[in-house]
């Protein structure tokens, strides 16, 4: 038995690992084909767009594992289907339960290498592919993080933001000025301020210090406009992105943004998303089992991978329709994060006792 086992795990494995490496070859053509349309933009050239696609593959790697374990159990189960592999497993003894429970075994595999990727890499890569495209186009303005907010740098200008809205706008901004002798000479704080497109800025609630020599100068004003290159968009990609981040970063931002009485719906619903990713897998697998074990012996492969695409393009619409729906009508995150993927496996599992 554990020679048969290693068998079909070993094989499960490999297709799902070739499905994966195809899937992703055709997901960065297509988004490299997308990238180029923004080619020659500040410093965006081809060297950071081919960078950008090898930081955002660990992300695409983790989304990408469920199809690519559904794409490779049909093929590679179906093929032992359609070579009578299976009728002789059943033949010496083997249950129709124990096929399915090594298939899942192969799945095992699949999702610890899933979610290392996915918890470990995927985050701090995608963090760098934003940050590398959003600054190239921007001239390579220079970002720094601290515990005191987030920085940049502009000329003789220092910026410090200390929060970052949704919208691109920013709360509670100071911006220190300094000579070519490195002294300070001006110093300006503005508890909001505002894009306004193309180089504006409107800061509101003033308040400006001018440093001499000798003496300050201070006035306060109720707005005022601000020039300057930095962009709204070069400010968005410090916006906590749920792609961005790991379970646990997930789950300590969720918990910061109801301790300041902020929505954390989408946050919630990205974090019970990935945590029942692992589980869609499993799914995947579980719905391959009736079209290999049943229903597909005579199936061609072709066939196979048609019906593979539509039911992993079917599911993928019907998860998004059920988190957006969550999102508008304010459902529980848990349930409906959940609730598609449990459909699924309740509806796979009674094709496979039909079938037996």
């Amino acid at each position: 038995m554990g020679v048969l086992t290693r068998y079909i795990v070993k094989e499960v494995v490999k297709g799902s690992s070739i499905a994966l490496l195809l899937l992703l070859t055709l997901y960065n053509l297509f988004t490299f084909s997308d990238q180029l349309q923004e080619l020659g933009k500040g410093s965006y050239g081809l060297p950071q767009i081919l960078q950008y696609l090898a930081l955002t593959s660990p992300r695409v790697f983790y989304e990408l594992m469920p199809s690519a374990a559904l794409l490779g159990s049909l093929f590679v189960v179906g093929a032992m289907a359609n070579n009578r592999e299976i009728v002789a497993m059943r033949a010496i003894g083997l249950s129709t339960f124990w096929i399915i429970r090594t298939i899942m075994l192969a799945g095992l595999v699949l999702v610890i290498a899933s979610v290392l990727v996915g918890e470990l890499i995927a985050p701090g890569c995608e963090r760098e592919a934003q940050l590398l495209k959003t600054t190239a186009q921007n001239n390579n303005e220079i970002m720094l993080r601290s515990q005191y907010g987030m920085w940049l740098r502009e000329g003789n200008r220092f910026i410090n933001v200390r929060k970052l809205l949704d919208d691109g706008s920013l709360n509670d901004v100071r911006i220190y000025e300094i000579n070519d002798q490195h002294q300070l000479t001006d110093m300006t704080h503005a508890d909001h301020a505002q894009f306004l497109g193309k180089d504006q800025w409107r800061l509101q609630n003033v308040q400006h210090s001018q440093i001499g020599n000798r003496q300050i100068f201070a006035n306060n004003d109720a707005e005022q406009a601000w020039q300057s290159t930095i962009d709204s968009d070069l400010l968005k990609v410090t916006v906590v992105n749920s792609d961005n981040l790991s379970m646990y970063d997930l789950f300590m931002y969720i918990d910061f943004l109801k301790d300041n009485n902020q929505k954390s719906q989408s946050y919630e619903l990205a974090f019970w998303s990935r945590l029942v990713n692992p589980f869609v897998t499993f799914v995947m697998l579980m719905v391959s089992a009736p079209f290999v074990i049943g229903i597909g012996r005579g199936t061609s492969t072709g066939a196979r991978i048609m019906i593979g695409v539509l039911i992993g393009m079917t599911f993928n619409i019907f998860d998004k329709i059920a988190g957006h729906v969550g999102l508008v009508y304010d459902f529980n995150p848990i349930v409906m994060a959940v609730l598609p993927s449990t459909l699924v496996f309740l509806a796979a599992v009674y094709a496979v006792r039909r079938q037996t």
